[in-house]
């Protein structure tokens, strides 16, 4: 497995909050755009109160850090929403060395849990909550379901080494070693073999995640994002 740990000193919320902007018009005078803003800003604390509080009971976020996170989202998205080609537009902006359209793609599906094309609020900080804090357990469960393209409850060989072939494209050349062109697809037959414990085909999420917990490094990667925020 390979975990793009790059710029990891940059702001962490600066980073999540660009992945916000959505396709709806800006306001071009800053004057108005202000006035919004501040519009924004004073409606955030009254948003929908019900609705934070059901989101802070199903997060691992404050109320609080909720109505932060709620005001730059909108701010950015009026529509509430992210579509997919933003999306990919904003991350590849964290790798211009490489092309992450692909794993951006999965991303987007893994966040847009619901499968209607836009990552709403609720997707965000659910996702978001998982990554950022939630237990080992949680986030394997969440890395499974980005492996798990078809959402069939199993990864195949093939679904792995696309992934992995995503990571390879979205990380480019500037690694070092250089690796391989073949590096992808050996990198999966490695990880494969050891994961499918009784060789059917196909990995489940039990064998994924006791393969996973016996693995230093994966455990160490699962700790990056814990108590960003």
């Amino acid at each position: 497995f390979l975990y793009a740990q790059n710029n990891t000193k940059r702001s962490i919320k600066e980073r999540l909050m660009k992945l916000l902007p959505c396709s709806a018009a800006k306001t071009s005078s800053p004057a108005i755009q202000n006035s919004v803003e501040d519009e924004l800003e004073m409606a955030t604390v009254r948003h929908r109160p019900e609705a934070l509080e059901l989101l802070e009971a199903q997060s691992k976020f404050t109320k609080k850090e909720l109505q932060i996170l709620y005001r730059g989202f909108k701010n950015e998205c009026p529509s509430g929403v992210v579509n997919e080609e933003t999306f990919k537009e904003i991350y590849s902006q964290f790798f211009p060395q490489g092309d992450s359209t692909t794993y951006a793609h999965f991303l987007f599906n893994a966040f847009d849990t619901d499968h209607n094309g836009a990552v709403s609020f609720e997707d965000f900080i659910k996702g978001l909550s998982i990554l950022l804090r939630g237990t080992v357990q949680e986030k394997l469960n969440w890395a499974f379901n980005l492996y798990d393209i078809n959402k069939d409850g199993y990864i195949t060989k093939e679904e792995m080494l696309d992934i992995m072939k995503a990571i390879y494209d979205m990380m480019g050349k500037c690694t070092y070693p250089v690796l391989k062109e073949d590096a992808p697809r050996q990198h999966v037959e490695t990880f494969f073999q050891k994961m499918d414990k009784n060789k059917d085909g196909v990995v489940t999420i039990d064998e994924f995640i006791e393969s996973c917990q016996k693995d230093e490094n994966i455990m160490r990667s699962m700790q990056l994002f814990e108590n960003v925020i």
